[in-house]
Protein backbone atom coordinates (compact mmCIF):
# COMPACT_ATOMS: atom_id res chain seq x y z
CA UNK A 1 0.00 0.00 0.00
CA UNK A 2 3.04 2.29 0.15
CA UNK A 3 4.56 4.32 -2.61
CA UNK A 4 1.80 6.70 -3.71
CA UNK A 5 3.12 10.12 -4.73
CA UNK A 6 2.17 13.37 -6.51
CA UNK A 7 4.35 14.24 -9.48
CA UNK A 8 5.45 17.74 -10.47
CA UNK A 9 2.80 18.20 -13.16
CA UNK A 10 0.17 19.10 -10.50
CA UNK A 11 -1.71 22.34 -11.33
CA UNK A 12 -3.44 22.67 -7.94
CA UNK A 13 -6.97 22.22 -9.31
CA UNK A 14 -8.09 20.54 -6.05
CA UNK A 15 -9.92 17.68 -7.80
CA UNK A 16 -7.86 14.92 -6.15
CA UNK A 17 -8.01 16.50 -2.71
CA UNK A 18 -11.80 16.55 -2.87
CA UNK A 19 -11.83 12.77 -3.22
CA UNK A 20 -9.13 11.88 -0.68
CA UNK A 21 -8.74 14.90 1.64
CA UNK A 22 -7.31 12.86 4.49
CA UNK A 23 -4.56 11.49 2.21
CA UNK A 24 -3.76 14.40 -0.12
CA UNK A 25 -3.17 17.98 1.05
CA UNK A 26 -1.87 21.26 -0.37
CA UNK A 27 1.57 22.76 0.14
CA UNK A 28 3.05 25.73 -1.74
CA UNK A 29 0.39 25.71 -4.42
CA UNK A 30 0.34 22.01 -5.29
CA UNK A 31 -0.96 18.73 -3.93
CA UNK A 32 1.20 16.45 -1.82
CA UNK A 33 0.72 13.13 -0.07
CA UNK A 34 -0.09 13.54 3.63
CA UNK A 35 0.38 9.84 4.30
CA UNK A 36 0.12 6.45 2.62
CA UNK A 37 -3.19 4.52 2.56
CA UNK A 38 -3.85 2.16 5.45
CA UNK A 39 -6.64 -0.03 4.10
CA UNK A 40 -8.62 -1.01 1.01
CA UNK A 41 -11.09 1.86 1.40
CA UNK A 42 -8.29 4.41 1.33
CA UNK A 43 -6.75 2.76 -1.71
CA UNK A 44 -10.13 3.10 -3.45
CA UNK A 45 -10.21 6.81 -2.60
CA UNK A 46 -6.72 7.28 -3.99
CA UNK A 47 -7.71 5.56 -7.23
CA UNK A 48 -10.69 7.90 -7.51
CA UNK A 49 -8.34 10.85 -6.98
CA UNK A 50 -5.93 9.46 -9.58
CA UNK A 51 -8.62 9.01 -12.24
CA UNK A 52 -10.05 12.48 -11.58
CA UNK A 53 -6.70 14.30 -11.70
CA UNK A 54 -6.41 16.14 -15.04
CA UNK A 55 -2.62 15.82 -15.16
CA UNK A 56 -2.60 12.20 -13.89
CA UNK A 57 -0.25 13.38 -11.14
CA UNK A 58 -1.58 11.06 -8.40
CA UNK A 59 0.33 7.83 -8.89
CA UNK A 60 1.26 4.60 -7.12
CA UNK A 61 4.81 3.33 -6.98
CA UNK A 62 4.14 1.24 -10.10
CA UNK A 63 3.56 4.51 -11.95
CA UNK A 64 0.03 3.73 -13.10
CA UNK A 65 -3.22 3.31 -11.14
CA UNK A 66 -5.16 0.09 -11.73
CA UNK A 67 -7.76 0.68 -14.51
CA UNK A 68 -9.99 -1.92 -12.87
CA UNK A 69 -10.32 0.44 -9.89
CA UNK A 70 -11.54 3.42 -11.92
CA UNK A 71 -14.84 4.25 -10.13
CA UNK A 72 -16.26 6.76 -12.61
CA UNK A 73 -18.95 7.78 -13.14
CA UNK A 74 -19.24 7.86 -9.35
CA UNK A 75 -22.70 8.18 -7.74
CA UNK A 76 -23.03 11.16 -5.38
CA UNK A 77 -26.78 10.80 -4.87
CA UNK A 78 -29.55 8.83 -6.54
CA UNK A 79 -29.79 11.29 -9.46
CA UNK A 80 -26.24 12.68 -9.78
CA UNK A 81 -22.96 11.05 -10.79
CA UNK A 82 -19.52 12.62 -10.83
CA UNK A 83 -17.88 12.07 -14.24
CA UNK A 84 -14.25 12.14 -13.05
CA UNK A 85 -11.52 12.17 -15.71
CA UNK A 86 -11.23 15.95 -15.41
CA UNK A 87 -9.76 17.63 -18.46
CA UNK A 88 -6.67 19.83 -18.65
CA UNK A 89 -8.60 21.87 -21.22
CA UNK A 90 -11.19 22.88 -18.59
CA UNK A 91 -8.55 23.70 -15.95
CA UNK A 92 -9.40 20.39 -14.29
CA UNK A 93 -13.07 21.22 -13.65
CA UNK A 94 -15.54 18.68 -12.33
CA UNK A 95 -18.43 17.55 -14.53
CA UNK A 96 -21.59 15.66 -13.71
CA UNK A 97 -24.36 13.43 -15.02
CA UNK A 98 -27.92 14.27 -14.01
CA UNK A 99 -30.33 11.35 -14.27
CA UNK A 100 -33.92 12.22 -15.13
CA UNK A 101 -37.10 10.32 -14.21
CA UNK A 102 -37.71 9.63 -17.92
CA UNK A 103 -34.56 7.49 -18.03
CA UNK A 104 -32.55 10.10 -19.92
CA UNK A 105 -29.42 11.89 -18.75
CA UNK A 106 -27.98 15.41 -18.91
CA UNK A 107 -24.24 16.13 -18.78
CA UNK A 108 -23.20 19.29 -16.94
CA UNK A 109 -19.83 20.57 -18.20
CA UNK A 110 -17.42 18.12 -19.72
CA UNK A 111 -14.75 15.61 -18.70
CA UNK A 112 -11.81 14.80 -20.97
CA UNK A 113 -12.92 13.33 -24.27
CA UNK A 114 -12.64 9.69 -25.22
CA UNK A 115 -15.09 7.40 -26.96
CA UNK A 116 -14.61 4.81 -24.20
CA UNK A 117 -15.59 7.35 -21.55
CA UNK A 118 -18.54 8.52 -23.64
CA UNK A 119 -19.84 4.96 -23.80
CA UNK A 120 -19.44 4.64 -20.06
CA UNK A 121 -21.41 7.85 -19.42
CA UNK A 122 -24.17 6.91 -21.88
CA UNK A 123 -24.71 3.64 -20.00
CA UNK A 124 -26.49 5.72 -17.36
CA UNK A 125 -29.19 6.59 -19.93
CA UNK A 126 -29.39 8.37 -23.30
CA UNK A 127 -27.72 11.77 -22.97
CA UNK A 128 -30.09 14.39 -24.39
CA UNK A 129 -28.34 17.62 -23.35
CA UNK A 130 -24.83 18.89 -22.60
CA UNK A 131 -25.16 21.95 -20.35
CA UNK A 132 -22.19 24.33 -20.23
CA UNK A 133 -21.97 26.56 -17.18
CA UNK A 134 -19.55 29.02 -18.82
CA UNK A 135 -16.76 29.50 -21.33
CA UNK A 136 -13.93 27.96 -19.28
CA UNK A 137 -15.66 24.57 -19.33
CA UNK A 138 -16.71 24.50 -22.99
CA UNK A 139 -13.91 22.22 -24.22
CA UNK A 140 -15.20 18.87 -25.50
CA UNK A 141 -18.82 20.08 -25.35
CA UNK A 142 -19.42 19.80 -29.10
CA UNK A 143 -17.60 16.47 -29.26
CA UNK A 144 -19.75 14.93 -26.52
CA UNK A 145 -22.97 16.45 -27.85
CA UNK A 146 -22.35 15.13 -31.36
CA UNK A 147 -21.40 11.70 -30.06
CA UNK A 148 -24.59 11.47 -27.99
CA UNK A 149 -26.84 13.23 -30.53
CA UNK A 150 -27.50 15.73 -27.75
CA UNK A 151 -28.19 19.47 -27.64
CA UNK A 152 -25.34 21.74 -26.54
CA UNK A 153 -26.33 24.69 -24.32
CA UNK A 154 -24.47 27.90 -23.43
CA UNK A 155 -25.35 31.49 -22.49
CA UNK A 156 -25.06 34.22 -25.12
CA UNK A 157 -22.49 36.04 -22.96
CA UNK A 158 -20.01 33.21 -23.56
CA UNK A 159 -21.25 32.16 -26.99
CA UNK A 160 -17.90 32.77 -28.65
CA UNK A 161 -16.55 29.80 -26.66
CA UNK A 162 -19.16 27.50 -28.26
CA UNK A 163 -20.46 29.35 -31.33
CA UNK A 164 -22.02 26.17 -32.72
CA UNK A 165 -24.19 25.58 -29.63
CA UNK A 166 -27.64 24.21 -30.40
CA UNK A 167 -29.43 26.19 -27.68
CA UNK A 168 -28.47 29.69 -26.52
CA UNK A 169 -29.67 31.03 -23.17
CA UNK A 170 -30.32 34.78 -23.37
CA UNK A 171 -30.76 37.57 -20.86
CA UNK A 172 -31.02 37.17 -17.09
CA UNK A 173 -34.38 35.46 -16.62
CA UNK A 174 -34.62 31.83 -15.48
CA UNK A 175 -35.31 29.42 -18.32
CA UNK A 176 -36.87 25.98 -17.98
CA UNK A 177 -34.81 23.73 -20.23
CA UNK A 178 -36.29 20.38 -19.27
CA UNK A 179 -38.76 18.88 -16.83
CA UNK A 180 -37.59 19.98 -13.38
CA UNK A 181 -34.43 21.65 -14.75
CA UNK A 182 -33.95 25.43 -14.89
CA UNK A 183 -31.05 27.53 -16.20
CA UNK A 184 -30.39 30.68 -14.19
CA UNK A 185 -27.95 33.18 -15.75
CA UNK A 186 -25.42 34.34 -13.15
CA UNK A 187 -22.96 36.80 -14.74
CA UNK A 188 -19.87 37.52 -12.70
CA UNK A 189 -17.22 34.83 -12.95
CA UNK A 190 -17.66 35.26 -16.70
CA UNK A 191 -20.18 37.35 -18.63
CA UNK A 192 -22.10 34.21 -19.61
CA UNK A 193 -21.95 32.16 -16.41
CA UNK A 194 -25.05 30.05 -15.73
CA UNK A 195 -26.10 27.72 -12.96
CA UNK A 196 -28.48 24.83 -13.48
CA UNK A 197 -31.04 23.92 -10.84
CA UNK A 198 -32.66 20.49 -10.86
CA UNK A 199 -35.66 19.38 -8.81
CA UNK A 200 -35.08 22.15 -6.22
CA UNK A 201 -32.38 19.84 -4.93
CA UNK A 202 -29.27 19.96 -7.10
CA UNK A 203 -27.48 23.21 -7.95
CA UNK A 204 -24.73 22.96 -10.57
CA UNK A 205 -22.88 26.22 -10.07
CA UNK A 206 -19.96 26.10 -12.49
CA UNK A 207 -17.40 28.49 -11.02
CA UNK A 208 -19.90 30.98 -9.55
CA UNK A 209 -19.68 29.59 -6.01
CA UNK A 210 -18.54 26.43 -4.25
CA UNK A 211 -18.13 24.75 -0.87
CA UNK A 212 -14.78 25.56 0.75
CA UNK A 213 -13.19 22.98 3.03
CA UNK A 214 -10.97 25.78 4.38
CA UNK A 215 -13.79 28.02 5.60
CA UNK A 216 -16.53 25.40 5.98
CA UNK A 217 -18.92 27.59 4.00
CA UNK A 218 -20.09 28.68 0.56
CA UNK A 219 -17.52 30.90 -1.14
CA UNK A 220 -16.79 32.59 -4.44
CA UNK A 221 -13.42 32.33 -6.15
CA UNK A 222 -12.86 36.06 -5.73
CA UNK A 223 -9.29 36.03 -7.03
CA UNK A 224 -10.26 34.28 -10.29
CA UNK A 225 -13.39 36.24 -11.15
CA UNK A 226 -12.67 37.02 -14.80
CA UNK A 227 -15.57 39.34 -15.62
CA UNK A 228 -16.81 41.35 -12.62
CA UNK A 229 -17.09 40.71 -8.90
CA UNK A 230 -19.63 43.55 -8.70
CA UNK A 231 -21.77 41.77 -11.30
CA UNK A 232 -21.39 38.55 -9.35
CA UNK A 233 -22.60 40.29 -6.20
CA UNK A 234 -25.72 41.41 -8.03
CA UNK A 235 -26.26 37.98 -9.50
CA UNK A 236 -26.01 36.30 -6.10
CA UNK A 237 -28.41 38.82 -4.59
CA UNK A 238 -30.98 38.01 -7.30
CA UNK A 239 -30.41 34.28 -7.02
CA UNK A 240 -30.55 34.04 -3.22
CA UNK A 241 -34.26 34.74 -3.14
CA UNK A 242 -35.05 32.35 -5.98
CA UNK A 243 -32.97 29.27 -5.29
CA UNK A 244 -33.86 26.32 -3.14
CA UNK A 245 -31.45 23.40 -3.20
CA UNK A 246 -29.68 20.85 -1.00
CA UNK A 247 -26.57 20.06 -3.08
CA UNK A 248 -23.99 22.57 -4.27
CA UNK A 249 -22.18 20.93 -7.20
CA UNK A 250 -19.47 23.24 -8.59
CA UNK A 251 -16.94 22.94 -11.35
CA UNK A 252 -14.08 23.99 -9.09
CA UNK A 253 -14.17 23.68 -5.31
CA UNK A 254 -15.83 21.07 -3.20
CA UNK A 255 -19.35 19.65 -3.14
CA UNK A 256 -21.67 19.70 -0.15
CA UNK A 257 -25.16 18.61 0.86
CA UNK A 258 -27.08 20.52 3.53
CA UNK A 259 -30.70 21.04 4.49
CA UNK A 260 -32.29 23.40 1.95
CA UNK A 261 -33.05 26.00 4.61
CA UNK A 262 -29.45 26.01 5.82
CA UNK A 263 -28.15 26.22 2.27
CA UNK A 264 -30.45 29.20 1.64
CA UNK A 265 -29.17 30.95 4.75
CA UNK A 266 -25.59 30.45 3.67
CA UNK A 267 -26.29 31.67 0.13
CA UNK A 268 -27.87 34.88 1.46
CA UNK A 269 -24.82 35.39 3.68
CA UNK A 270 -22.50 34.82 0.71
CA UNK A 271 -24.42 37.41 -1.31
CA UNK A 272 -24.02 39.88 1.56
CA UNK A 273 -20.27 39.23 1.82
CA UNK A 274 -19.76 39.54 -1.91
CA UNK A 275 -21.35 43.00 -1.99
CA UNK A 276 -18.40 44.37 -0.03
CA UNK A 277 -15.78 43.08 -2.50
CA UNK A 278 -13.96 45.09 -5.13
CA UNK A 279 -11.92 43.93 -8.17
CA UNK A 280 -8.53 42.42 -7.48
CA UNK A 281 -5.75 40.97 -9.65
CA UNK A 282 -6.16 37.41 -10.84
CA UNK A 283 -4.34 35.10 -8.42
CA UNK A 284 -4.88 31.34 -8.58
CA UNK A 285 -2.89 30.81 -5.38
CA UNK A 286 -5.38 32.85 -3.32
CA UNK A 287 -8.36 30.52 -3.75
CA UNK A 288 -9.52 29.10 -0.41
CA UNK A 289 -10.16 25.50 -1.37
Amino acid sequence: MDGWFVDDRCVNCDAARQLAPELIGETDGRSRMLRQPRDAAEIRRLHAAAFACPTRSIRPASGRPDPARDPFPLPLDEAVLLCGHNSPRTAGANSYLLLRPSGTTMMIDTPRWSSELAARYAASGPVTDVLLTHRDHAAHGRRYADHFGARLWIHEGDLDAAPDADRVIRGLDPLEIGEGVTALPLPGHTRGSVLYLADDRYCFTGDSFYWSRTTGDLEIAESVTWYSVEELAGSLARAAGRLRFEWVLPGHGDRRRLDAGEMSRRLHALADRTRSLRPRPIDFTAVRW
